[in-house]
């Protein structure tokens, strides 16, 4: 109960700073939903079939959003209930009807067989929102449902992906050889889609030396299987501050970028509203301290 209770702080009051805290976390999540709405609705306008049926797809033919502009119109919608959201036009319906539409959207866009997880975490975001807003009225309960509700199921993606590292190769998934293997499948992406591939310092040492891969890739699964840590305010900085570092290290390695996991870690991962009500106080502006015991 008081890991629940610890999480969540449903009985203590937002601050001013936390308040501020939250709504920026709700922009940079419905600009990320919009974002990736018309990226992947222009796109889905190219495809011509379903090669690998995900979520809702298995069970309805969603070939109708590859024609006659469908995907740009689910688009609009999801942009125009993402908006009524944010401003709370429609508070308790408008985001769970743009995670229909974002659901819509992500199952058109990677019918192709090749599955992408690199906007998971705003899915997850936009969830919190949907579910936070539809049962929760009051400012205090909604904010401290949404971050509670991130925070676990982010710990919980993080450490069953060092889980499942594990269970599919064992310890020695950290083997430096397995980095070398990596880099090189990049390099023939990165080959074929632009000509040439120039290995930079990191990737370079990497690969003349077996021991630092090895440590690249020990740092990494240690960070995943310790990402529960998310889940408790003093370790959550220190765990998000790893992830980041685990993220930048992939981009430099393997040149694969996770920004969007990066920012939403920034914006969740530290005391923000802390901050904000200090900076608040300095210049004398009245702020509730009672969320902070």
């Amino acid at each position: 109960m008081n890991f629940w209770k610890n999480l969540l702080r449903l009985e203590t009051t937002p601050t001013r700073g936390e308040q501020l805290h939250f709504r920026i976390f709700e922009l940079f999540t419905v600009v990320s939903v919009i974002n990736f709405a018309w990226q992947w609705g222009f796109y889905i306008q190219q495809i011509g079939e379903v090669v690998l049926p995900l979520g809702i797809a298995q069970y309805i033919d969603i070939s109708f959003m590859f024609d006659n502009g469908i995907s740009l119109v689910n688009a609009a919608l999801m942009t125009l209930f993402c908006l009524l959201g944010f401003f709370r036009v429609f508070p308790r319906g408008a985001y769970a009807i743009a995670v229909l539409f974002f659901h819509l959207h992500y199952v058109s866009r990677f019918s192709l067989g090749e599955i992408s997880h690199g906007s998971n975490f705003i899915g997850m975001s936009l969830l919190a929102l949907a579910l936070a807003l539809f049962f929760f009225n009051e400012p205090r309960f909604y904010q401290r449902f949404a971050f509670g509700f991130l925070f676990f199921f982010m710990g919980i993606g993080y450490t069953s992906a060092g889980v499942a590292k594990l269970i599919g190769t064992g310890i020695t998934w950290p083997d430096g050889a397995h980095l070398w293997l990596w880099i090189a499948e990049r390099k023939v992406d990165v080959l074929s889609a632009g000509g040439t591939f120039s290995p930079n310092w990191i990737q370079e040492l990497a690969l003349e030396n077996r021991f630092v891969s090895t440590l690249i890739l020990t740092f990494g699964l240690l960070t995943e299987v310790l990402g529960f840590l998310l889940w408790f305010s003093k370790t959550r900085p220190y765990i998000a501050t790893a992830l980041i570092g685990m993220h930048i290290g992939v981009y430099i390695s393997m040149n694969i970028m996770f920004g969007v996991y990066i920012l939403e870690l920034l914006i969740l991962g530290y005391p923000w509203g802390r901050w904000f009500d200090k900076f608040l106080m300095k210049y004398h502006v009245p702020v509730n301290k009672t969320s902070y015991t």
